[in-house]
């Protein structure tokens, strides 16, 4: 990948950490909890992904090594927690939750190239980075996961990683593969929310 897809790449990161801390500190304030407790929510949510994904891919855990991506989760978990639940939507968490889906998916799915993983491996990654923080999220928060909606939530995630990997494959130059990417996992997930859109689940018996 050429270094323009590097300079973005900060960008990401902290566009999903930033949607992720707010969906998790907002799902703390509708449980009424205090401001530290969506302060870790907000920590748990936002680096849950990419803690597994870093293990996975043999990379420094990311926010182990460096404050600030700790310091604007609590600074968004307090900008979040303060603002009344009247302002907030009804459905602002899946939204919130959809941006930093897309986001997490790129960003992800381009670390784990960057760390030699291949292509299939590294769609998985972007997948893991996405979605394994609001899993985490709603089952601390004892709500019942985004995944059992049935509404395209992986398959976003999985949309935006493949597309990233696949234009980079193919030499598309930077930025594009990286602003693309996010737009369709967005774009997917955004659909999924608006008209309730599912995969055909399993016919049982």
């Amino acid at each position: 990948m050429d270094s323009p897809f590097y300079s973005l790449l900060p960008w990401l990161d902290m566009a999903g950490l930033s949607v992720f801390a707010a969906s998790g500190a907002l799902a703390a304030a509708r449980k009424r909890l205090d401001f530290v407790g969506a302060c870790f929510f907000a920590l748990i949510t936002a680096t849950g992904g990419g803690t597994l994904r870093d293990v996975l891919i043999g990379a420094p855990i990311f926010w182990m090594h460096a404050s600030a991506p700790v310091l604007l989760c609590v600074t968004v978990a307090m900008t979040a927690w303060l603002v009344p639940l009247r302002f907030w939507g009804e459905r602002a968490l899946d939204w919130l939750d959809a941006a930093g889906l897309a986001a997490y998916a790129v960003y992800g799915a381009g670390k784990a190239l960057s760390y030699g993983i291949v292509p299939i491996p590294a769609v998985a990654a972007g997948v893991v980075t996405a979605c394994v923080g609001g899993i985490i999220r709603d089952v601390t928060a004892g709500a019942p996961s985004v995944l059992m909606r049935h509404e395209l939530y992986v398959t976003a995630a999985l949309c935006a990683a493949g597309a990233f990997v696949a234009m980079s494959a193919f030499d598309v130059p930077a930025p594009w593969p990286a602003l693309l990417a996010t737009a369709l996992g967005f774009a997917v997930r955004a659909a999924a929310i608006r008209w309730t859109i599912t995969l055909r689940p399993h016919r049982g018996s």
